[in-house]
């Protein structure tokens, strides 16, 4: 568990350049090459994780002023991602998941179940996370373990199942996105998609970030977008001048700034991406593998930050008119775009129905976070997690809202 520890405090930064170093020397790359590849992609995470702090810092604080604003009384507080991901990972199933994790990517790889090779060991935590919640309904480690198992096993599928979309949708060849989390929703949002082809009207709406800069000019632009959207925040929230301008800009910044840092990931990943096509097709007849990274290189694109902006008040209105929730929104609505990252592809990047999905996904979600709360209240106990000032039940929308981690503990819970 410490080698575990340390490897994970060492960040994405540090051993993700690392492993593509050597994943580009096994496929044959020249060491110079592979290592300015390495670095690069290092630095185009580094400009990442910026961007999204910067989303973060941001987003969050105004989020939680309207919940404040709107008075909203609900007694399962939201303690956010980096709360879920510690109790995962604290778990006893925490301990094993990272060899657990591998060892189901190289056996699903060697024998052609999957294409994806999953180097986003740090997201693995959704894999704990689901298996922590089955070891505390049935208290069994093994069943715990057992399901942890099957959730990666289905992330890669889904993320084999998503490639090519995602790959033309956000210019990421050669990419795929086993993220537990954002992955989940895909099952979802492709029937609810091809429902709304059905409705009249409805399917008729192009709001693709294309056509709503065609159709309002400099205001459809994503940078006016997110400052416009980012204003609007202010004001729900309540915001002074000062404040409300500042969240403008910084989403406004956040739009600009995004798609250049992915840039900077892409010229590190095209060398390994070509060195990988070479590779396969000298030694399986031109079989294809992806390399699967986290869910955060897609969720810059102007349809998926403009969806997840909009959904944020949504969110915290369906929180409050929503029979059977006890959830409040609070610690991850923040983390909303990575909810949808996998839902604008699919939509084609139209923000009319990836907000319609979303809605969805967001409502079904709270029920199942308020029915997990009681276990991962259960198993941060066991972890020894620090509660929040008056909170006695904890859930969060990430993962506690996560439909596939929700049917695996359903299913699991059968063979106590």
């Amino acid at each position: 568990m410490s080698v575990i520890k340390y490897l994970l405090d060492l960040g994405a930064v540090v051993m993700l350049p690392i492993i593509i170093f050597i994943l580009g020397l096994i496929l044959g790359e020249k060491p110079g090459k592979a290592f300015r590849a390495a670095i690069t992609i290092g630095i185009g995470f580094i400009g990442i994780n910026l961007v999204i702090g910067l989303l973060v810092n941001n987003l969050g604080p105004a989020a939680q002023a309207m919940v404040k604003n709107m008075g909203v009384k609900l007694n399962v507080i939201d303690v956010g991602w980096p709360a879920s991901s510690a109790i995962a990972f604290a778990s006893k199933v925490g301990a094993f998941v990272i060899p657990l994790g591998l060892a189901i990517n190289i056996i699903m790889l060697a024998t052609r179940l999957t294409k994806t090779v999953n180097v986003d060991f740090w997201n693995y935590w959704h894999f704990a996370f689901t298996g922590a919640l089955v070891a505390a309904a049935t208290g069994n480690l093994t069943l715990g373990l057992i399901a942890a198992a099957i959730n990666a096993a289905i992330v890669l599928k889904l993320a084999d199942w998503t490639a090519k979309t995602v790959q033309d949708f956000y210019g990421l060849p050669g990419i795929s996105l086993p993220h537990g989390f954002s992955a989940a929703y895909v099952p979802i949002a492709i029937p609810l998609n091809k429902l709304i082809d059905k409705i009249p009207y409805i399917n008729k709406i192009e709001a693709d970030p294309d056509t709503i800069n065609k159709r309002f000019g400099i205001f459809g632009e994503p940078v006016v977008l997110g400052l416009i959207l980012g204003l609007i925040l202010g004001i729900l929230a309540k915001f002074d001048a000062k404040a409300t301008l500042n969240l403008g800009m910084s989403m406004a910044g956040v739009m600009f700034l995004m798609p250049r840092m992915v840039k900077i990931l892409m010229e590190g990943l095209i060398p390994i991406s070509e060195a990988a096509k070479s590779f396969m097709q000298k030694r399986f007849a031109g079989k294809e593998f992806y390399i699967g990274l986290d869910s955060a290189v897609a969720v810059g694109h102007p349809a998926a930050i403009s969806t997840a902006l909009i959904l944020v008040p949504i969110t915290i209105l369906i929180a409050i008119i929503l029979p059977g929730n006890s959830v409040l929104p609070f610690g991850d609505l923040a983390t909303i775009p990575f909810m949808v990252a996998m839902i604008a592809p699919i939509t084609k990047g139209n923000v009319f129905r990836s907000v319609l999905i979303g809605a969805i996904v967001i409502g079904v979600g709270l029920l199942i976070a308020t029915d997990v709360a009681p276990l991962l209240t259960h198993a941060a106990v066991d972890a020894a997690f620090k509660f929040p000032s008056g909170a006695s039940q904890i859930s969060s929308i990430c993962d506690g809202a996560n439909p596939l981690t929700w049917i695996i503990l359903k299913i699991m819970k059968l063979f106590r």
